[in-house]
């Protein structure tokens, strides 16, 4: 690519200075004032303690002590100040977890019953324009544009098969199954009716346990309160 300036790969002009310049320069930024305005910083500072790699240099005693030291005496921090507005979100995760599962299954029961009623839901961003132009969407939906009517096309017409079809080979005879085969398949098809029957039998027998269970523990809380 063509640029309006060379590329100059030389060295700095800081590696060929004299030393005396290099003093001179340094003697001047060290005790003469540039004139510069004072920094104005504007964001508030922030007490991090002791750096991560002051920490990491101390010995394995000093680390022991300390952490006795916050266990037994822990210091004490000034209250914490939100800048940002609370928001309610209900109940947190941990506290839905700690529930029993019956709670639970009560809470789904009442949702579905009687549903809280929320206020509408106020909508800030304006709807999309799907028609072209639009600076929003790129391509437009062709039922959008397209003005024609639908047109459904006819169905293909299905071959007729007959005898005189060319690359059709008639059977006269289907094929003999051996009776080994067929045994086997039979007393494989008994065995899996009798697994049928004991899975719904076991399952009759979990869900009438699961029932039992429900109600014994809704009757021992209704009868504790």
């Amino acid at each position: 690519m063509a640029t309006d300036q060379e590329l100059d790969l030389s060295a700095p002009e800081e590696l060929t200075r004299p030393l005396w310049k290099s003093l001179v320069r340094n003697f001047r930024d060290r005790f003469l004032d540039d004139g510069l305005p004072p920094l104005y910083l504007t964001s508030r500072p922030v007490n991090l303690g002791m750096l991560l790699g002051d920490f990491l240099d101390l010995p394995w005693y000093r680390t022991v002590f300390t952490n006795l030291g916050d266990v037994i005496s822990p210091e004490t921090q000034p209250p914490l100040q939100l800048e940002s507005r609370p928001v309610d979100v209900g109940e947190l995760i941990g506290d839905q977890m700690s529930h029993l599962w019956w709670h639970s299954l009560l809470r789904n029961l009442a949702d579905s019953i009687a549903p809280d009623k929320l206020p509408p839901l106020e909508l800030t961003s304006e709807p999309a324009n799907a028609i072209v132009p639009s600076d929003a969407l790129l391509l437009a939906a062709w039922s959008n544009v397209i003005s024609t009517p639908k047109v459904f096309l006819p169905d293909k017409a299905k071959p007729v098969l007959t005898a005189a079809s060319p690359g059709l080979v008639m059977q006269e005879h289907a094929p003999q199954l051996d009776p080994a085969a067929l045994a086997f398949v039979h007393d494989l098809e008994v065995d899996l009716r009798k697994d049928l029957r004991r899975s719904r039998r076991r399952e009759r027998f979990l869900m009438f346990a699961f029932a039992a269970e429900v109600a014994v523990l809704i009757v021992g809380y209704f009868w504790r309160h």
